[in-house]
């Protein structure tokens, strides 16, 4: 059993923040926990613009706070979000977040992510082993 707060990530190794300061994700599940899957609280700042590709990872995310946007890049469709949306990313969509109020979200990744890795503009997400 493990049971941790995001108080106890803050701040060390798996307390992560984007190159451009534009989101940070606290990891408070990882794969060298042995969960098969990674779980992250995330937080995006309002007024940014933010394109993700994950290549190597299923994610499914469920929005607990904030307003905004969500395109996918691939079809130009458009959704809004809410507090209680939830959207899956099966299909390694590229996708594009843009909020209007600062977004805190859950996430799941499939395969885990392993740490303090972040993905490029390019949509390379590696695929790590624990």
């Amino acid at each position: 059993m493990i049971v941790r707060t995001t108080d106890e990530i803050t701040d060390t190794d798996r307390d992560v923040t984007s190159p451009n300061g534009n989101w940070r994700s606290k990891r408070i599940v990882l794969a060298a926990d042995g969960a098969g899957f990674s779980f992250h609280e995330t937080t995006i700042t309002a007024g940014t613009v933010n394109e993700f590709h994950y290549a190597h990872h299923v994610e499914a995310v469920w929005l607990v706070e904030g307003e905004g946007t969500l395109t996918d890049l691939e079809t130009g469709q458009v959704y809004e979000l809410g507090p209680g949306s939830m959207y899956l990313l099966d299909g390694n969509e590229r996708h594009r977040l843009e909020p209007r109020t600062q977004m805190r979200m859950l996430c799941v990744f499939n395969p885990p992510v392993t740490g303090k890795e972040v993905h490029d503009e390019n949509g390379v997400y590696p695929l790590l082993t624990a």
